[in-house]
């Protein structure tokens, strides 16, 4: 049987948003529907998806603008505009942004499908997202949300937990900031937050993935945490 395939769409009009979200699912999608904010963006970081509809026109967000930030995290992910508007400028800013197509309002559920359809098809060969990293000493699985050691010892991880390494191993190779943590994680607005919650998270990860765990999870002074190179992420 064929892997159902799951869409998250990301619209604040709740009306539009019930529209697409009916249409998907006739058409066999799985759905995650999104309002702005920051459970779309933690969403949208951190779920296993296949094709987001992003709307351009958000409060307090512009669907293009994010576009290069939802890039850096999620380079695979199949993008498609959703808005109202036509003007060609904004829809090859949207394109060179990263969105690999754009729709704009009002559009049919056949023209919407489509569009969805031709995507999806397009982006089939793209790598898929980290399913497993590899390191000294064991090995973590997001499916299960495991770290299993070399001595054969599981060691079951936090939903939080496995988001976080999930999240560096998307990112290996880059230093990320404890306030895009907060903000992708946890969902969190790190605007004027002193907190030490990515600190002590990191603590509790780095223990559970043995004796080595800090060169696994590494701290980069004044910046935050970086992927060890002797990790290594599997797709």
């Amino acid at each position: 049987m064929a892997r159902q395939r799951t869409i998250c769409v990301v619209e604040d009009d709740p009306g539009i948003r019930r529209g697409l979200v009916d249409s998907l699912e006739f058409a066999g999608f799985r759905v995650h529907a999104c309002a702005v904010g920051a459970s779309a963006r933690r969403t949208l970081a951190l779920a296993e998806l296949d094709l987001v509809l992003l709307d351009v026109v958000l409060p307090g967000l512009d669907g293009i603008e994010y576009l290069p930030e939802l890039r850096a995290v999620r380079p695979t992910l199949p993008v498609i505009l959703v808005t109202a508007r036509g003007a060609e400028e904004d829809r090859v800013r949207g394109l060179r942004n990263g969105a690999d197509d754009y729709v704009v309002k009002p559009f049919s559920s056949s023209e919407l499908l489509a569009r969805v359809e031709a995507v999806l098809r397009r982006s089939a060969e793209r790598p898929s997202d980290v399913r497993a990293l590899a390191f000294p000493g064991g090995s973590a699985h997001f499916d299960r949300r495991e770290v299993v050691l070399e001595s054969g010892e599981a060691r079951a991880l936090t939903e939080r937990e496995a988001d976080l390494l999930a999240y560096l191993a998307r990112n290996h190779g880059r230093a990320i900031e404890r306030e895009e943590l907060l903000r992708s994680v946890w969902g969190l607005d790190p605007r004027g937050l002193d907190t030490r919650t990515v600190d002590m998270a990191v603590v509790r990860l780095r223990e559970k993935l043995g004796p080595g765990g800090a060169e696994i999870v590494r701290t980069v002074r004044g910046k935050g945490y970086l992927l060890g190179e002797g990790a290594r992420v599997e797709r």
